[in-house]
């Protein structure tokens, strides 16, 4: 198999991918092409179909696996599969395994990393709300392990919440070390359930899409939901304890027009809301670099609002 990581321009390649979109579209000619995202375990690539009442593309549909046949290009900085022939590849053809991007982290190891953070929590309200999930619920737990934390953009493959959320908290412990204003149970309890609300808004992989849930309420209200439940299995939780780790969540995107529906008006919302957006851009960088194998500068990229290269200094200078 020839992975998407691997490719590069000029290649002309006959291979496997999952279909994980297909969207029809016409040029300002009028003439109709079909737009793909092609996806592999290393990564997403962007396939044109500029004919597609050609004989060589056969009946297929979103989330097959099918055979491409084409030449990979470069287009505004990105590579792109320009593809003249496709057909529904058949069971025995793919390993599925080779099509489900993971973390290449230890997911236990993880896990039990998270579960030294919840132990670590003194207040036993915030403690036993955090455990209610991360302890006593198995198909959240098993959901929680295997989830993306993002369509695409960052940590967008199976685990990456989980290595996500796990890269939040420890961004807390050291601010919490730095800034004794913040109350590290607070503090731990909404790091450890910021993102939550993605084990309802996103499918499952090979989907790894939106749901109706997501689409209509989002993973900010939908944490602050399950929290809800947590706080309401047990009798007598304090009621500004609960406003205060709701905040905590609710605000974590930080601005209005990032999702957030308040923005941070504690410490500790503010503190979450700066080792999230850390962690994901940082993350975001991370996946750019590794995927433009390059020193040179990488073109203006929309979500940073900036030209991108690599740092040229070097360990042994």
């Amino acid at each position: 198999m020839l992975y998407i990581k691997d490719l590069r321009e000029g290649d002309t390649i006959r291979t496997v991918y999952l279909c994980k979109s297909k969207r029809s579209a016409e040029t300002r000619n009028g003439k109709p092409y079909d737009n793909l995202f092609l996806q592999d375990k290393t990564g997403v690539l962007d396939g044109k179909v500029w004919d597609p009442n050609s004989q060589g593309i056969t009946e297929y549909e979103e989330k097959d696996f099918i055979e491409v046949f084409g030449d990979v290009i470069n287009y505004n900085g990105n590579l792109q599969l320009n593809i003249k022939q496709i057909r529904k590849a058949q069971e025995g053809e793919y390993n599925p395994a080779d099509y489900m991007p993971t973390t290449d982290k230890n997911v236990e190891r993880m896990y039990q990393a998270l579960l030294g953070f919840v132990e670590q929590i003194k207040n036993s309200w915030l403690r036993q709300g955090v455990e209610y999930y991360f302890v006593k619920d198995e198909a959240f737990i098993r959901s929680f392990k295997s989830h993306s934390a993002a369509k695409t953009v960052h940590h967008s493959f199976s685990g990456g919440l989980l290595e996500h959320t796990l890269s939040v908290v420890k961004l807390c412990e050291y601010l919490a070390s730095a800034y004794p204003i913040l109350n590290r149970d607070l503090l731990y309890a909404s790091a450890i359930c910021h993102d939550i609300g993605k084990t309802k808004e996103l499918s499952n992989f090979p989907d790894n899409d939106y749901t109706d849930d997501g689409q209509l309420i989002g993973h900010i209200v939908i944490g602050v939901e399950m929290i809800n439940e947590a706080i309401r299995s047990l009798p007598g939780f304090p009621v500004k304890t609960a406003n205060e780790w709701k905040h905590c969540v609710i605000a974590h995107h930080g601005e209005l027009e990032f999702g957030s529906p308040k923005k941070p008006a504690l410490a500790e919302a503010l503190a979450l809301n700066l080792a999230d957006n850390t962690d994901a851009k940082l993350e975001t960088l991370t996946e750019i670099f590794r995927a433009k194998d390059s020193k040179d500068w990488l073109g203006y990229n929309r979500l940073f609002e900036s030209n991108l290269r690599k740092t040229s200094v070097t360990s042994d200078e």
